[in-house]
């Protein structure tokens, strides 16, 4: 079945140290109250790892059930007279203790990237992550993707590492796509970073796409402790260190 979902894929600003703290008031207290309120699934909570972009930061991706799916959770968002849910004060203001600012982005899927409760299903994990962020020519992004499905999973595959989603970015010019890879561990990611110039398979793929492309980044993430990758479902009421009628 073709994944319809649509994705909001969030760059988040720490203030201090409160990275933990930010990553553990995402999942615990955001998310059960998203998931019976909205129908949003937490697809994913990382800790970037500052050396490889900026840091402290946080990556967050939520799975929304679809375009009708984003509609209902703006007008529920946007009710109050601050563009906030008003039953959220309290965790607004708490939110406000750990982060700095953010970026979002509105994601679709590429029809056979699989969601978040397939992936749970499949058990894909790992010790870390890979995310890459693509800047591509105009209107490139959809052979992008199906270059990806063809090309990058079968190039990546040796090392171990496993594509867990991919998507383009909405309401921009077709000119941006994203790709999450699961890695079994620390040295898979170095055996992979070691062959760049060498590896046959990774030099086809690269220029396969080398006409789309005008920028690429990837760097590496780290789930929280309540991220479903980490712990294979969705993140419970009962999760919460200091429950608070939020």
């Amino acid at each position: 079945m073709a994944n319809e979902k649509l994705y909001i894929h969030e760059f988040i600003d720490i203030i201090g140290q409160n990275r933990a703290n930010y990553m553990h008031h995402m999942t615990a207290n955001w998310s059960p109250i998203a998931q019976d309120e909205r129908d949003q699934l937490c697809y994913g909570v990382w800790g970037i790892v500052g050396t490889t972009r900026g840091w402290p930061q946080v990556l967050n991706l939520w799975e929304e059930d679809g375009w009708d799916g984003m509609a209902t959770s703006f007008r529920h968002e946007c009710q109050g007279a601050g563009m906030q849910d008003p039953k959220l004060a309290k965790w607004w203001a708490q939110a406000a203790n750990y982060r700095r600012s953010g970026t979002d982005r509105l994601l679709v899927p590429a029809p056979w990237t699989r969601t978040i409760e397939e992936l749970c299903a499949d058990g894909v994990t790992g010790e870390c992550y890979a995310h890459e962020q693509v800047s591509l020519r105009r209107g490139a992004s959809a052979e992008f993707l199906e270059r990806v499905r063809t090309d990058a999973i079968s190039a990546y595959e040796p090392f171990g590492w496993e594509l867990a989603g991919v998507w383009e970015t909405a309401m921009v010019a077709d000119d941006e796509a994203f790709l999450l890879w699961a890695i079994p561990s620390w040295e898979s990611w170095a055996d992979f970073e070691k062959t760049q110039r060498t590896d046959q398979g990774l030099a086809r793929w690269r220029a396969g796409v080398d006409h789309l492309v005008e920028a690429w980044h990837r760097f590496l993430l780290v789930d929280a402790p309540l991220s479903p990758f980490r712990t294979g479902r969705q993140p419970h009421r009962s999760d919460r260190i200091d429950y608070e009628d939020l």
